[in-house]
């Protein structure tokens, strides 16, 4: 197994304005998070968050203490959201405690020194972990998020592009956490737009993880500040962070799902400020 990271820097918005398409791409865009039998992670300046992908095929592949850590375990000062997005069941450990993970089920794993497993049940149809990670000041309990267990918010129209369900899975209304709060948006065949009108939440920062697209399509994500707004296109199985200044909202050329992740000072889900469709530019 191999465990691979980069740090990425926070960017001031004046500075990012000057960025080209290349610069973009290199500081919030994630490509690689899964190759077999390796675990893959970007520790981001914004918030501390880390986004990382474990793909375990041949072998089981523990979630180690990068060195930025300072930590004997991944855990010691951290809380965990993961998601299989795979197309196989997968198990993960936590010290004496094993989670069995379907599609598209979560997990959230609190704080605590402990060992961490990602494990595929079936190397022929394996497991992808998806996962984020924020600082956390307290332990809470790990608990498994089914869908079943998820706030479901049914939004948006046929008509407009944007008919999609919102699963709020790793949040504050379903469990308790420290600042990490996660979820899932499914978009309805025909629709291709989320999170429009666009919004953001100077006391948080997300990241976008978008799945579910055919290997010939595309994500067009959009983001920096609404009176300057800057694009990512982007392919399924990649990542992209949105600092707390920027919008975060995509337009795609089939329908997909994405995993959303935030880590701040608030839990509230709607600490948002909306903008216009057509006051951005």
């Amino acid at each position: 197994m191999k465990t691979n990271y980069e740090i990425r820097y926070a960017a001031h918005p004046e500075d990012a304005k000057h960025y080209d398409t290349a610069r973009l791409r290199r500081d919030f865009l994630i490509e690689t998070l899964f190759v077999d039998d390796e675990v893959n992670m970007v520790y981001s300046m914004y918030d501390r968050m880390i986004v990382g992908g474990a793909a375990p095929v041949n072998e089981a592949l523990p979630l180690e203490a990068i060195d930025p850590l300072k930590a004997d375990y991944f855990t010691t000062r951290r809380e965990l959201g993961i998601f299989n997005v795979g197309e196989g069941e997968g198990e993960v450990h936590v010290g004496t405690e094993v989670y069995t993970l379907n599609y598209k089920e979560a997990l959230y794993v609190g704080r605590g020194d402990r060992e961490i497993v990602f494990v595929s049940k079936d190397k022929s149809h394996p497991a992808k972990f998806y996962f984020n990670s924020t600082t956390a000041h307290c332990a809470y309990p790990s608990c498994k998020i089914t869908r079943q267990d998820a706030l479901v918010a049914h939004m948006g129209s046929l008509e407009m592009s944007n008919e999609r369900d919102i699963n709020k899975m790793v949040v504050s209304q379903v469990l308790p956490t420290c600042q990490l709060q996660m979820g899932m948006t499914e978009l309805a065949p025909g629709s291709v737009w989320n999170t429009m009108p666009a919004h953001i939440h100077s006391r948080r920062m997300e990241a976008y993880f978008y799945f579910e697209l055919p290997e010939d399509q595309a994500v067009c994500h959009f983001m920096g500040q609404p009176q300057e707004t800057r694009h990512l296109w982007m392919r399924g199985n990649q990542a992209v962070l949105s600092p707390e200044w920027s919008i975060h909202s995509a337009a795609a050329t089939h329908n997909y799902t994405f995993i959303w992740g935030m880590g701040g000072e608030n839990l509230d889900y709607g600490d948002q400020d909306f903008f216009k469709i057509t006051d951005l530019k």
